[in-house]
């Protein structure tokens, strides 16, 4: 089993690094990290970089992943290529791009790109962002997929991710404590459905309603609070259609051998207990 250990990073292609820049900077409330040619590093804690932008097509989209070190990324290049998922290993052009000591790179049974790095960089600079946002790092994502069930049983199964409820058939599923790490969300395409970041209150959320209202940002969905996490959360639109989500006081699973997944219907309330409605976020709701 493939033991993953962070959520890493998330890269995302994208024609206009200048409009990427503004929105993560003075919307979002990210801290540039580094700039490169073709590439924006925007940090939202300790971490070099949680967040990078990069000339291309926004169809090209990534989560990165760390594991342990580098016998362990190189048994899960083998467990990954024995089930017949081809894996490349990254140059060292391209760790350095990423700021990692190495990676591995594959697709999962949808076709989402996935990176298992070791070493990601930290930064010895504060986080500082560009506008106070609350933020206190960067946390999960939602990935869309074609075969819920299936792609549960991948990272369940070949990887070490615990499923801690369902909505209907969208597992939400955790790598360590916090309630989940990753969310697999019904769809016809591979992508990201949505890119979280916590912050501290809900104060921090309601504040950042308003801000994102004023600046005509599109709200997604929100202000509501998760039935199954607890969470209370905000989605808004950013650049290239992406989705970024805010959320503070997200429950943590710390007794292993007696947590069971709770089961939820595909329904508003499922996703929402205050009775904000995700709309078209997602499918049958």
């Amino acid at each position: 089993m493939i033991q993953l250990r962070d959520l890493t990073y998330v890269r995302l292609g994208t024609r206009d690094l200048a409009q990427a820049e503004e929105f993560s900077t003075r919307v979002i409330g990210l801290d540039v990290g580094a700039r490169t040619r073709g590439a924006l590093y925007l940090r939202s804690d300790q971490r070099a970089h949680s967040l990078c932008y990069f000339e291309g097509d926004p169809g090209e989209q990534v989560v990165g992943f760390e594991v342990d070190d580098e016998d362990a990324l190189t048994g899960a290049a083998d467990a990954l290529d024995r089930m017949g998922h081809p894996v490349r290993r990254g140059t060292a052009e391209e760790a350095e791009q990423r700021c990692v000591r190495s990676f591995i790179a594959f697709q999962d049974p949808t076709g989402n790109r996935v990176e298992l790095v070791t070493r990601p960089a930290l930064s010895g600079r504060r986080y500082f962002p560009g506008r106070d946002a609350g933020i206190t790092g960067f946390n999960h994502v939602g990935l869309y997929s074609t075969d819920v069930v299936r792609d549960e049983l991948f990272w369940t199964n070949v990887c070490n991710a615990r499923v801690s409820d369902r909505i209907s058939d969208i597992p939400l599923m955790r790598i360590n404590a916090i309630h989940h790490t990753l969310a697999l969300v019904k769809s016809q395409r591979a992508g990201i459905q949505h890119i979280n970041h916590q912050v501290e209150t809900i104060d921090d959320v309601q504040k950042s309603f308003y801000h994102l209202s004023n600046l005509k940002v599109p709200i997604v969905f929100g202000p509501g609070r998760h039935p199954t996490s607890g969470a209370r959360f905000l989605y808004f639109k950013g650049p290239d259609d992406m989705v970024f989500e805010y959320s503070c006081g997200v429950g943590k699973i710390e007794d292993e051998a007696t947590h069971r997944p709770r089961q939820f219907g595909l329904e508003p309330t499922s996703f929402c207990m205050w009775g904000a409605r995700p709309g078209g976020l997602i499918p049958g709701t």
